[in-house]
């Protein structure tokens, strides 16, 4: 690992673009779509400097010492762990809307700090997508949240999990940490949860119809906490939004 030759550099390393890679702790290497776009679109040569994640809440300045459309490799100049990264695990359980409104929830999510969202099928889903389309909307969801988290500056990407039933995600999730399910018909205030004391959270967000009054009673029953955003019925694509700038903010992530 070199030095840096100024304190401006260090003091400047979020302007630069943001990759994820490997790294041997020496050296760093960047290949597939994000090389060529550092060599083909960015434009990017020899000499010039990028920031790139390691998916561990590292963040490598690094200089470029060869660059192809294919394949770049880096000199690390300096390592320092991401400033980013939520003190709190929060997961998105979010069921499935409607067109491609869960595209748009994937990358406020990440911008928002979720450390995992999950596809879930309630009854009020009118998407229901087969077993043939979803690999293809797991991977596009994926695509959209490493792409969210170089914009924000994250030093993880959220793992986008695979659909599950509404029912087994509640009872899976209310043995592992705090579950909060956002329900329209009323709940309790954040303010009132044990927020500040929880190292896991999970939040359930329904999808364009809400949640039926059976599920929502069969979350009562496994543990998971029934809580409200306010008296305004917010869209599903706002909720999580919403949900997810509060408990930041109440865990002092904001």
């Amino acid at each position: 690992m070199k030095n840096l030759e100024s304190t401006d550099i260090k003091n400047e390393r979020w302007r630069y673009p943001r990759f994820f890679g490997a790294t041997d702790g020496e050296k760093a290497y960047i290949n597939g779509d994000d090389a060529k776009h550092i060599s083909t679109v960015l434009r990017m040569g020899v000499g010039e400097l990028i920031v790139l994640c390691d998916n561990e809440d590292n963040d490598y300045l690094c200089r470029i010492i060869y660059s192809q459309k294919d394949s770049v490799e880096l000199d690390i100049v300096d390592k320092r762990k991401n400033e980013t990264a939520p003190t709190t695990d929060i997961t998105l359980f979010q069921c499935l809307p409607k067109s491609d409104k869960m595209d748009f929830i994937v990358q406020k999510a990440t911008e928002l700090g979720a450390s995992a969202i999950v596809p879930v099928m309630s009854k009020r889903c009118v998407s229901r997508p087969d077993e043939k389309s979803m690999p293809k909307k797991i991977q596009r969801w994926e695509k959209i949240a490493e792409e969210a988290s170089k914009q924000c500056g994250g030093g993880k990407i959220p793992v986008i999990c695979e659909l599950t039933d509404f029912r087994k995600a509640v009872s899976e999730y209310s043995k592992i940490g705090l579950g909060i399910l956002f329900y329209e018909c009323g709940g309790k205030n954040l303010s009132e949860l044990p927020i500040k004391t929880a190292s896991k959270i999970g939040i359930f967000i329904g999808s364009e119809g809400g949640f039926e009054v059976e599920e929502a009673e069969f979350a009562k029953d496994c543990g998971i906490i029934t809580a409200t955003l306010g008296k305004r019925i917010l869209r599903c694509e706002t909720a999580p939004v919403a949900a997810l700038s509060i408990l930041m903010n109440l865990t002092g992530n904001m």
